[in-house]
């Protein structure tokens, strides 16, 4: 029931009654095909052995020389001595475990105030 001056809307019904809009023609259907077209001009490259074998032996050269640094500095912190109060400190209030704690003091050279404020950023 409608008062003067209202307008009814009717809502128009599909008459499939799926209430989906009508399919689209479709344009594009030969995308497929242009991109098959355009990955048919990509080049192979051959790697030449020499080269592998270039860049094989710096990356291990490489490796070597990274583990080598690794373990002169693991030598360089086990030198220095660290007080079993401060290691408790640290292990006490910053909830770690013993090793990090160790590690913490050792890198900062049994510095504790140091430790703590890396360890705390």
């Amino acid at each position: 029931m409608a008062a003067e001056g209202d307008v009814e809307l009717e809502l128009e019904t599909e008459p499939n009654g799926s209430g989906r809009p009508p399919e689209k023609p479709r344009k594009h259907d030969s995308g497929a095909a242009d991109l098959e077209r355009v990955t048919d001009y990509a080049e192979e490259k051959e790697i030449q052995s020499s080269n592998l074998e270039t860049a094989m032996s710096v990356i291990g050269d490489r490796r070597s020389r990274e583990q080598k640094a690794k373990q002169e500095r693991e030598k360089e912190l086990a030198k220095v001595t660290i007080k079993k109060e401060d290691l408790e400190l640290i292990m006490t209030e910053m909830e770690i475990s013993r090793a990090a704690a160790e590690r913490s003091l050792r890198e900062h050279m049994g510095n504790v105030v140091e430790a703590l404020i890396t360890l705390t950023n």
